[in-house]
């Protein structure tokens, strides 16, 4: 709305994506998560903040100075990589190459919000000297707090019936059980049939496990598997479907000398094979 050379736009965009680029790196690398509703409800809040700002709100209502507006897109740049590292430990990201396929990642978000912003930059200077864009402006920033106040609910509401809330609202679970772990390793199983889904959150109650994710087909007696997913993680969480009817499920390695706890919990259609 306000920005009206290209050279404020790549700046700003910068401060964005290298608070972006770090906690992206750093939480993926160090496998610092947090719940991820908590964490985008709060990118909720920045949208919400924005909109306040560009509406005068700190001078008309709390009657201050907005805050630093480049230290202020850094900070939304470093919640919004943390929001987006929690939902990637959640995936089979793998090792090999993964911190150029970060590093590629946020290049291509700067480049593209270069792009956009510069399109909007070439639309809005023209409607800029129209009388009617200030009433745009004003409307579709109070927009923009509604759909950020919106988001915020929406991401409570997960919160409120996801893995980490308090055990009496987690009636969305079908099943929870803790797998011991003792030295060594231990696998726990589902039998699944092809096409249906398995969904599913799991914490170490230890620190960081080796696992691996794997099914192996019904009938099969070359004792091969296909493994979906392995990965040394404290905790991990997603949504599953068979390729195949078979056992799926995963092994735990533990090389401590003390047995491990993994709290797992899921929903979905398949039957229980337990501890194998």
């Amino acid at each position: 709305f306000f920005l009206t050379r290209f050279k404020d736009i790549v700046k700003f965009i910068t401060a964005f994506t290298l608070g972006h680029s770090i906690t992206l790196i750093c939480a993926t690398f160090m496998e610092i998560s947090a719940n991820y509703f908590l964490v985008d409800a709060v990118i909720a809040l920045t949208v919400v903040y924005k909109g306040f700002d560009n509406v005068g709100g700190f001078q008309k209502y709390l009657k201050m100075k907005s805050p630093n507006l480049i230290v202020m897109v850094f900070a939304f740049g470093l919640i919004h990589g943390f929001g987006l590292s929690t939902r990637l430990q959640t995936l089979p990201l793998g090792d090999e190459g993964l911190l150029m396929r970060i590093i590629s990642f946020n290049v291509g978000v700067e480049l593209g919000q270069i792009i956009a912003l510069t399109a909007m930059l070439i639309l809005l200077s023209v409607w800029r000297k129209r009388a009617s864009f200030s009433q745009f402006s004003v409307v579709a920033n109070v927009g923009l707090m509604i759909a950020g106040c919106l988001l915020f609910l929406a991401q409570m509401h997960g919160y409120s019936h996801g893995a980490d809330a308090p055990a009496d609202v987690q009636a969305d679970w079908t099943h929870t059980v803790t797998v011991l772990i003792p030295p060594g390793g231990k696998e726990y199983k589902f039998h699944i049939l092809k096409g249906e889904s398995l969904t599913y959150t799991w914490k170490a109650k230890s620190g960081s496990v080796f696992y691996d994710f794997h099914g192996e087909p019904q009938g099969d007696t070359s004792g091969a598997f296909e493994s979906f997913e392995k990965a040394t993680k404290s905790q991990s969480s997603g949504s599953f479907t068979a390729p195949f009817e078979g056992s799926h499920g995963w092994y735990w390695g533990n090389k401590s000398a003390e047995t491990n706890e993994i709290v797992l919990q899921t929903k979905g259609s398949y039957e229980i094979l337990g501890v194998r």
